[in-house]
Parts: C-alpha cells; sequence; structure tokens
C-alpha cells in the first residue's frame, strides 16, 4: 500500500509516497482502507518538526480519515467489515491503510460522502467543544468568527447557527466571504478594509457582541476583543496568521470579558469517552440536516506539498482532502 513519508524534517516538498506492506488487523484493532485523509494545519507543523510532539523519524503525518473497514482483529466487537467509519488516528493517515482501535472510529452517515467525513472531525468538533464546553453559547447570543473562511471557521458558523446563534464571518477574500455566507453567517466582514469593532458593533446594536471564535490570531484580535459586550468570551483555538497576538488586559478587566484557551485535541486525551460523545453526535446532527459539512477541495496524494502550502498560504476556502 502507499504511504505519504516524512523522512526528514522541512518543508513540504520534503513528503515522498512510498511503498509500504499491507496493514494486518492485530488483537483488538481494525484496519481501515482509506478513501480520503483531511489535511491541517497541525499537519504542516508535524512535517516541519514545530509541533511539540515531535515523532520519531520516518513518519506517516495524518491525524483524520473516512473510509471502509477493511479488517477487524480479535476481541473486537460492534463494528464489521464493510463498515463506513471515520476515525482520528493522530498520525498515519495519509496512507491507502491505517490500523486504530475499534474506539476510534465512528460509522458515518450514508448521506456523507467519504471527502466530506474526512475533513469533518477535527473541524466541527473543536467547533462545538469550543462553542459549548468553553464559551457556554446560549440560544440567541451573537457570535463572531474570525477566519470564517477556513475550515475551522466555516464549521463553527454550521455548528453555532445549529446550537441558535446569530453570527458574523470576517473573512479575507470574496470567496471566503461568500463561503460564510453560504454556511450561515448573517453578515461578512472585509477585515483588510472594514474597521472591525465597528462593524461588529453595528451588527450589534452598538451594545457589543457575546463570543468571539479566532483561530487565526494576529493583528484582528484586539479588535475583535474590543467588540465583545458585557460578559463576553474571547475564545484563542490557533494562530493560522503566524503571530501569537498580545492582549491589552484592561480590555478583559473592562465589562468582565474573559478570554479562554481551545485546547480540543488536549482535551480528547483527557476524556476519550467525552470525544466519541461530542463526534457521534455531530454526525447525528448531520443525519438528521442540522449541520451542513462543504465539501472539501480535493488533491491526490502525489500533490501533498501543493495541499499543504496551500493551506500554510491560506489560499484555500474550506477544507483539503487527499485522495489515495
Amino acid at each position: 500500500m502507499r504511504a505519504i513519508v516524512c523522512s526528514e524534517l522541512g518543508p513540504p516538498e520534503t513528503l515522498r509516497v512510498d511503498e509500504r506492506d499491507p496493514l494486518t488487523a492485530g488483537s483488538g484493532e481494525i484496519v481501515v482502507d482509506v478513501r480520503a485523509a483531511g489535511v491541517n494545519y497541525v499537519d504542516a507543523l508535524f512535517v516541519a518538526g514545530r509541533y511539540q510532539i515531535k515523532p520519531p523519524l520516518p513518519f506517516v503525518p495524518g491525524g483524520e480519515i473516512a473510509g471502509v473497514v477493511r479488517a477487524v482483529g480479535a476481541g473486537v466487537d460492534g463494528i464489521r467489515i464493510g463498515d463506513r467509519v471515520v476515525a482520528m488516528c493522530g498520525l498515519g493517515g495519509f496512507a491507502e491503510q491505517v490500523a486504530v482501535s475499534p474506539l476510534q472510529a465512528v460509522p458515518i452517515p450514508d448521506d456523507l460522502d467519504f471527502p466530506r467525513a474526512a475533513a469533518f472531525t477535527q473541524s466541527y468538533c473543536t467547533a462545538l467543544f469550543a462553542l459549548r464546553k468553553r464559551a457556554r453559547l446560549r440560544t440567541g447570543e451573537t457570535v463572531l468568527v474570525l477566519g470564517a473562511g477556513g475550515g475551522v471557521g466555516l464549521a463553527t458558523i454550521d455548528v453555532a447557527r445549529a446550537l441558535g446563534a446569530r453570527v458574523i464571518g470576517a473573512a479575507s477574500s470574496d470567496a471566503k466571504r461568500a463561503a460564510a455566507r453560504a454556511a450561515g453567517a448573517e453578515a461578512v466582514i472585509d477585515p483588510t478594509t472594514d474597521d472591525l469593532k465597528t462593524r461588529v458593533r453595528e451588527f450589534a446594536g452598538g451594545s457589543g457582541i457575546d463570543v468571539v471564535v479566532d483561530p487565526v490570531g494576529g493583528t484582528l484580535a484586539e479588535p475583535a476583543l474590543r467588540s465583545l459586550g458585557y460578559l463576553g468570551r474571547y475564545l484563542v483555538i490557533g494562530f493560522a496568521a503566524g503571530t501569537i497576538p498580545t492582549l491589552p488586559l484592561n480590555q478583559v478587566l473592562l465589562r468582565n470579558r474573559a478570554v479562554l484557551g481551545v485546547d480540543w485535541g488536549a482535551w480528547t486525551m483527557h476524556d476519550p469517552a467525552g470525544q466519541r460523545a461530542l463526534l457521534t453526535e455531530l454526525l447525528q446532527m448531520v443525519a438528521a440536516g442540522r449541520l451542513a459539512p462543504a465539501a472539501p477541495t480535493v488533491y491526490p496524494f502525489e500533490r501533498v506539498a501543493d495541499a499543504l502550502n496551500d493551506l500554510l498560504e491560506r489560499r484555500v476556502t474550506g477544507k483539503i482532502v487527499l485522495l489515495p
């Protein structure tokens, strides 16, 4: 089977597609034939050696996949050969096959295709974890989503709307703002030309908003913080802009605002049962028509460097998946 292998740390161009032996299911394992693999910012960090976890070389990057169960090991119940599943595998996802614990695999609704399923888990779980468990979002509240045309941004808009919130999306291109509108944002802002705080407060009737979701960082952080109203919550998810912002703490003190960290990945290791329940609920929401994941941009395995570079340079709207 083919796998994308990182043999040296560096830019995405160092990755190579190699042939490896087919996998077999050990005791307590399943083997999944990968039909699509989600591409995330963290994958580029692993390859560059810039992530806090540094796996020994060589390794296969890729943390989320969708596919069909190929083999079931001894002692595995509840999963059968031929089942369509999504799984978070940590590493190893950029391959034609992965071996995972059955606890990592969740069935896919019939109407969710493999590319959308492979792009689903990380973005949508981050969104629901952030809004429900960290922000304690309430029906009728208003949410500002920065980086609204990215994978986490579009998922957050979709989830926030499903939870009964009003959403404003901030995105830097016409295509990304259109995608934010299509996902359910009631208003969109161009942060390259608009005054973010002013536009947000206009939408909120001058009183400030309830929640900021920030997977971007950079220069928009302070005006987004200032756009929050009384008891507003600022959710720190990531720094796709490449710059970790410095926030004026007096703006946190004013109006009893809160700044909250959102490390969904760490939470999944702390509470794997809670993560499985979270993902199962999200997939049930898809099956019920409450969520509508957008189709991702698709690249073949051979173009993995292009996929990662386009993600790093923020040239793609929404998510990216690799197809074997």
